[in-house]
């Protein structure tokens, strides 16, 4: 299986919705590692390592919330860190 870690930085309405708490149970689902994070400007960032497919999966649970909305995201491919857990921060 090939690792991959990818960076996102999330727009839209993304804090105070359930977000973090969604995408944490989703990276639990499919043993996905990483970290989330609110940032001060009503962002959210989040970093996923796994296979590709498994992140995929992670994205779609988060964006399929009915409180969710996310306008757009910028995400970009990052070195892998080889952690084995997903936190949030």
């Amino acid at each position: 299986m090939n690792i991959i870690r990818r960076h996102y930085i999330f727009y839209g309405w993304v804090q105070g919705v359930g977000f973090r708490y969604r995408a944490y149970h989703a990276a639990h689902r499919y043993g996905v590692a990483g970290w989330v994070r609110n940032l001060p400007d009503y962002t959210v960032e989040m970093e996923l390592e796994g296979s590709e497919r498994d992140i995929d999966e992670v994205i779609l649970c988060v964006e399929r919330s009915d409180y969710i909305r996310i306008d757009n995201m910028d995400v970009k491919d990052i070195p892998i860190h080889n952690e084995h857990t997903f936190n949030y921060r």
